[in-house]
């Protein structure tokens, strides 16, 4: 499995493989075949020498890029979180839009609007910035509802709905979401059809002291750039060989086990969670379970899915999707902790699917 990818000096540092909306010429480059593995490292490699700290978010944006999911980041301000995307954006070549979400904001702003042109009397359409490969939602939450619905049909449908004709969204086509949890004016909370759109939510903390020294030498004069390692046609290859991740069959029953588990307590020996869950996660959850567990296997190298793997997405993948019950929440109870404990009552495959039984059947459990 290989990929076409630009050498290493086929573009200098900072600067994107084409101009937005372009494809990469034939005599832009002598491709180079690799694994599909390293070409994420080689990303990877390009983010890392900007972001500093923040593995798992990094790790995770890579993950939901490859999965055609998008992602949800929360943290405080200034932990790198549009830096990470930007980086990200500029790394993979793709086109890149960045839309400030603000309370006046309206929906024909983020999916464009019809124009009226005098010389032709007639009705132009301008399509709007979420017309792009990699689309930053900067505070998120900051938007009033039908904002947040215009771009919930763009995120579920990757289309928009303009003067009553549909415009296709291009491939790839990503969404990475930022949100603020301290503050609380001025802010409106996801409804939990949006939040369930999202593949993963990622929660990103503080740097720690190192990485804040480091940040503090790297980043205080002439900070570095990613340079490009891919373009849109690269992405989509990728998340090619993701769908070609093998998922056994016991590991996709943990996936699905682990999803019953929040609609039906008691066949796990969870008694008493009523009073903690209100409503169990969606089919979506299943489904992006095995996709994120599919991007994270890829990343690792491996052409096969293991069951750490699903658990490492687990609650990426979960947390936002839960409702709590009232009591849960008063009694301190947050989501992570909901899923941790299910990690613990769910059993997971006892052989992993790449080995053999002593009977000889591969991969069972």
């Amino acid at each position: 499995m290989s990929l076409p990818i630009p050498p290493h000096d086929a573009h200098p540092a900072g600067t994107p493989a084409t101009a937005p909306g372009q494809h990469a010429s034939r005599a832009d480059s002598q491709h180079l075949q690799v694994s599909p593995s390293a070409v994420l490292e080689r990303v990877l490699f390009e983010v890392k020498r900007v972001v500093v700290g923040q593995d798992l978010m990094v790790e995770r944006m890579l993950v939901a890029l490859v999965a055609r999911g998008h992602l949800l980041l929360e943290g405080v301000p200034g932990v790198a979180k549009t830096l990470a995307v930007r980086t990200l954006a500029a790394a993979t070549g793709g086109t890149f839009h960045r839309l400030q979400f603000t309370p006046d904001l309206m929906p024909g702003d983020i999916v464009g609007t019809r124009v009226w042109r005098p010389s032709t009397e007639s009705f132009d359409v301008e399509l709007g910035p979420v017309f792009a490969h990699l689309v930053l939602a900067d505070e998120i939450n900051r938007a009033p509802a039908k904002v947040q619905s215009a771009l919930l049909e763009a995120m579920a449908e990757r289309q928009v709905s303009i003067g009553g004709r549909t415009y296709r969204l291009p491939d790839p086509f990503l969404v990475l979401a930022t949100q603020n949890p301290v503050e609380s004016e001025g802010v409106h909370v996801l409804p939990e059809a949006q939040r369930d759109r999202f593949l993963m939510k990622v929660d990103v903390g503080y740097p720690s002291d190192l990485e804040e020294m480091t940040i503090l030498q790297r980043m205080s004069v002439d900070p570095p750039a990613a340079g490009a390692v891919l373009d849109a046609a690269g992405i989509v290859a990728l998340q090619q060989a993701a769908d070609r991740v093998f998922v056994h069959h016991a590991v996709a029953r943990f996936a699905v086990d682990l999803v019953m588990a929040t609609r039906e307590p008691e066949r796990f020996d969870l008694f008493g969670w009523r009073e903690v869950v209100e409503y169990g996660v969606s089919p979506r959850a299943t489904l992006g379970l095995v996709a994120a567990a599919r991007g994270l296997a890829l990343l690792r190298g491996r052409d096969y899915v293991l069951p750490i793997d699903v658990a490492d997405v687990a609650g990426d993948v979960l947390c936002h999707r839960l409702v709590l019950t009232f009591d849960a929440t008063a009694d301190g109870i947050g989501p992570r902790e909901v899923v941790d404990r299910l990690l613990l009552a769910v059993p997971r495959p006892r052989v992993a699917p790449h080995e053999d039984t002593a009977d000889g059947v591969p991969g069972a459990a």
